[in-house]
């Protein structure tokens, strides 16, 4: 499943709109179902409103009525070429996902050699719950 969810996100990060960083990301989010949702991230010139990849495939998944998820795939890089050093989702992405998925939630970082393994709670030790 991993290399499933590594293409996905692959091809979520051809998708990107980046013209400003030229930096692209891609992300594919699975389903508990299997169903794979995926993002990639919006840029806009006054960067506040801009939608990361992760964000952006959770709103898709949740818009159509998916909030169980088990893990998700992230890759970037400029002008969307992979390198070594690994793209993590940002600290909102991070709390976003804390949102419906469990402290075991896999997430997968896509490099050009490797697809590093963590959980969300590595990633997010403190997340603010409710």
């Amino acid at each position: 499943m991993k290399e499933k969810l590594k293409n996905a996100a692959m091809a979520a990060m051809e998708k990107a709109y980046s013209p400003y960083s030229g930096f692209k990301v891609g992300a594919a989010l699975l389903c508990d179902d299997g169903t794979i949702f995926t993002g990639c991230n919006i840029e806009n010139s006054s960067f506040s409103p801009t939608i990361c990849a992760e964000r952006c495939a959770v709103a898709k998944a949740v818009s159509d009525g998916k909030t169980k998820f088990s893990a998700i795939a992230v890759c970037g890089g400029k002008d969307g070429i992979l390198t070594d050093e690994p793209t993590t989702p940002c600290g909102v992405c991070r709390q976003v996902l804390s949102e419906f998925c469990s402290a075991d939630f896999k997430i997968y970082l896509v490099t050009a050699s490797d697809i590093k393994e963590f959980t969300l709670d590595r990633l997010l030790p403190f997340g603010f719950k409710l």
